[in-house]
């Protein structure tokens, strides 16, 4: 009875090995992606068609992506405290350069890995407004009329918000010929008409949209085009500001998590894909940018003509040096929140 007692244990724990072993190489490959606030639908489609695209390659695989969202920064932050992302697709450089300066998680020349210095799509600021735009917003210059309701995200933990006040910021600076002065008053009455900082892009949304607040929202271009196209009924117009900032979506894999998780190939060639003439038709169908010529003058109705500046040509500095002017403790932006009453 012993003999026959040990063999069925025997038996038994060779199938549940044998179970286990079976449900790991079925669910072998699960990949994390960190992004941003309003990526959502862009990374669904992309994420279906690039577990189609592996299967052919790998057809012995089943690979799970798993999305994280909300403002960049908490994203960040958040890897930074633990979370074992594999990749990161972000709509800011600072948030993904954080990653080496304060966890050694990246190199120091993460960029110098994909092309377009790391950014596979760009985009640029926009004003959403109500049908027949009734409070004549048009440019930065309009965001200062008295009693206007501004929402757009909030620039200590959204990308998406810091892009907003950097644009207007630098706009304001080129129409005064640069008087410092004079930017700030209007960047006050900027700020003073905000009503609602939420913490992200899509929060932001949230509350023009469906909670039906404000006169503007102040958003990525992409998202004003979605949510255009979420309401046939032409409920809203959306305004491209010109000049306007360039905005970069930086995508890197996290070395450390990558090593640990045992998805160095896969985390690679997704973000490869995303350079991929596949990849990018979705890009251009949720209203971003490509750096593809031929792509761009293909949706020219899709995209208005822009100037464009980068914030490292505009400020003569680096993202860092930028954040300790405006955006730390204490700097250019609580100043500016403090004399209107929001800080």
């Amino acid at each position: 009875m012993i003999i026959i007692a040990v063999v069925y244990r025997i038996i038994k724990i060779t199938i549940l090995l044998l179970y286990c072993l079976i449900c790991t190489s079925v669910y072998s490959i699960i990949l994390l992606n960190s992004s941003y606030d309003v990526s959502r639908e862009l990374f669904s489609e992309i994420n279906s068609n690039f577990i189609l695209y592996w299967k052919n390659i790998h057809p012995e695989d089943k690979l799970i992506i798993r999305q994280s969202h909300s403002g960049s920064t908490r994203q960040a932050i958040a890897i930074l405290q633990g979370l074992r992302a594999d990749v990161v697709t972000y709509n800011q450089i600072i948030d993904v350069q954080i990653l080496h300066d304060r966890g050694q998680l990246i190199p120091k020349d993460w960029q110098n890995r994909l092309p377009n210095r790391s950014s596979p799509f760009y985009s640029t600021m926009s004003f959403l407004v109500r049908q027949g735009n009734p409070k004549s917003i048009y440019n930065w210059n309009d965001l200062t009329q008295d009693g206007l309701k501004i929402v757009f995200p909030n620039p200590r933990t959204s990308g998406n918000g810091r892009y907003t006040y950097l644009a207007a910021w630098v706009a304001f600076l080129k129409s005064s010929n640069n008087n410092i002065e004079l930017t700030r008053s209007k960047m006050k009455k900027v700020l003073k008409n905000v009503m609602v900082f939420d913490s992200g892009g899509r929060s932001s949304t949230i509350t023009f949209v469906d909670r039906d607040q404000g006169d503007v929202l102040i958003n990525f271009e992409s998202e004003s085009k979605f949510i255009k196209n979420q309401f046939k009924d032409n409920n809203y117009e959306i305004i491209i500001p010109d000049p306007n900032i360039l905005v970069e979506f930086p995508v890197t894999w996290i070395d450390k998590n990558v090593v640990r998780n045992g998805t160095q190939n896969i985390a690679k060639a997704y973000l490869e894909y995303l350079y991929t003439d596949a990849a990018r038709k979705i890009i251009s169908k949720f209203g971003y940018r490509v750096n593809v010529t031929s792509m761009l003058q293909i949706n020219r109705s899709m995209f208005p003509v822009v100037h464009l500046f980068t914030v490292e040509e505009q400020y003569g500095a680096d993202w860092n040096n930028i954040m300790k002017i405006h955006f730390r403790r204490g700097g250019e932006l609580d100043q500016l929140l403090s004399s209107v009453g929001k800080d």
